[in-house]
């Protein structure tokens, strides 16, 4: 029998979050805007991460719902998992997490998050959850560093390299999709521009699968589990780390002033 619905889902410190996903993540990096942070807990022990915070650029995506203002959505920028939890962990944390925050922070109204079809998934689990497509575009700012095997952002990686012109000799520009994917919590609002129909992921090559290219269609024809992939669409492998404690009022004040 399954045991999804042992899984517990509170509020956590960032301290503890940002080891997880330093460990964890594809990326091996953080997002420094993420200010609210749940980990999903089983058999007392932390096994995923969901870090929300604001966009880098909240002023280029504010728009895409309206009504909306400024401090009335969150990115879900950070997710990672490892291979402890069963089946359908992924799409329950979420939900869960989604829940909590309609009830202690009833201000936010949707939730934006971006899948790297560049490194690691199309967003399996964001479809799985009730987010809506609505972009997909080339994705060239994520590198990789030839020397030292390591993934950057290209802005931020040749802007704390002086000797550029040496440098972009060891840069290998990376091929691949960014998927942008919208959950309203806020069924009232309006998502401004079009939502694609999944489909449109095969039609522009952007199907991809534990970081290996691969159609939608061509996952479900060899029966792979798409809901137990780990990550922002690839959760990635480890175990667990030492539980905080549960959720109490500090950490509902934290979600209400979440912005």
């Amino acid at each position: 029998m399954s045991r999804v619905k042992d899984i517990i889902v509170k509020v956590i410190p960032s301290k503890i979050a940002n080891e997880f996903v330093k460990k964890y993540h594809y990326s091996g990096k953080v997002v420094n805007n993420s200010n609210l942070h749940f980990g999903a807990f089983l058999d007392n022990r932390l096994h995923g991460v969901l870090s929300y915070g604001s966009p880098t650029s909240k002023q280029r995506v504010l728009g895409l719902v309206q009504p909306s203002l400024w401090n009335e959505m969150l990115e879900l920028n950070r997710m990672v998992f490892d291979d402890y939890l069963p089946k359908n962990s992924e799409s329950r944390c979420i939900a869960i997490s989604i829940r909590l925050i309609k009830k202690y922070a009833p201000h936010i109204k949707w939730i934006l998050s971006f899948s790297d079809g560049t490194q690691c998934g199309d967003g399996t689990i964001y479809r799985a959850s009730g987010f809506v497509l609505t972009a997909i575009k080339d994705n060239k700012n994520i590198i990789k560093d030839l020397k030292t095997g390591e993934y950057f952002h290209k802005g931020l990686s040749i802007a704390h390299n002086p000797n550029k012109k040496e440098y972009f000799k060891s840069l290998e520009t990376l091929n691949g999709k960014q998927l942008r994917y919208i959950y309203l919590i806020d069924k009232t609002c309006k998502i401004t521009v079009p939502i694609l129909p999944f489909s449109k992921i095969d039609e522009m090559g952007a199907g991809m699968y534990k970081g290996k290219k691969i159609t939608v269609a061509e996952r479900k024809n060899k029966c792979v589990d798409s809901l137990n992939s780990r990550t922002v669409d690839d959760q990635s492998k480890g175990g667990g780390a030492i539980p905080t404690s549960t959720l109490h009022n500090n950490n509902i004040n934290l979600i209400k002033k979440i912005s």
